[in-house]
């Protein structure tokens, strides 16, 4: 006799009700019979649920608030170091954020998914990534490739971090010992491999930089962030 498939648990967490209608009837029409999926409004609730339960993965749509997108990043990062056998998956509200967090975060996810894309599309990554088994470490529809020219200086990235604690182009230029000319190069470069064109979308790619590091390596020491 035939041994029937173990069904795995998938925690989404959503804050909007329209898209988390969206999501179901998604799932309820893709291939998925053999996963159970919970949704939850936050993180809170479900590190609640997550001591009685094993979830096999956790797929976290970004949206709302500046402070909500960070928990959510954070969240992401502890899950990554509590429970590493756990698929991490983020839905991005559009092409321009997922591009930011496969650039950012490469090495602490398993799936970044645009929700812009095509329905058809986005049922397709989705249920490609949870029948994956390993870490994928790329971005399903932009393939992440390590390219020196789109890598962060460690001057840009602290420039990055401090403007996440909400420093201004002068008191970085004070903390960096640098005169704010070289501020506001450095930052034009980083916007510029980024892909963003205003100081919103950098601060976007800040709050990523700075809750879900990229690598942990070693770093010159004119990167040292220690705001006061």
């Amino acid at each position: 006799m035939e041994k029937s498939p173990t069904r795995r648990h998938v925690a989404i967490v959503e804050q909007c009700m329209m898209t988390e209608a969206g999501l179901r009837s998604l799932f309820e029409t893709a291939s998925a019979d053999h996963y159970t999926i919970h949704f939850f409004r936050n993180s809170q609730d479900l590190k609640k649920t997550s001591g009685r339960r094993a979830f096999f993965s956790v797929i976290y749509s970004l949206s709302g608030s500046r402070e909500q997108r960070r928990e959510g990043l954070l969240f992401l990062g502890e899950l990554s170091q509590s429970s590493p056998k756990t698929q991490r998956i983020i839905l991005a509200n559009d092409e321009r954020e997922a591009r930011l967090v496969s650039h950012l975060a490469p090495s602490g996810l398993h799936g970044i998914i645009s929700k812009t894309a095509p329905l058809g599309v986005l049922q397709a990554q989705l249920i490609a990534l949870l029948r994956e088994t390993r870490r994928v470490n790329v971005n399903v529809h932009n393939h992440w490739y390590v390219s020196s020219s789109r890598m962060l200086s460690p001057t840009e990235r602290a420039i990055l971090e401090f403007m996440a604690c909400g420093y201004s182009m002068p008191e970085i230029a004070t903390q960096l010992e640098r005169n704010i000319k070289t501020i506001r190069a450095h930052k034009f470069n980083a916007m510029t491999k980024l892909g963003v064109n205003s100081d919103v979308g950098l601060l976007h790619a800040a709050d990523i930089l700075i809750n879900f590091p990229l690598f942990e390596e070693s770093v010159p020491e004119e990167s040292t962030f220690t705001p006061h």
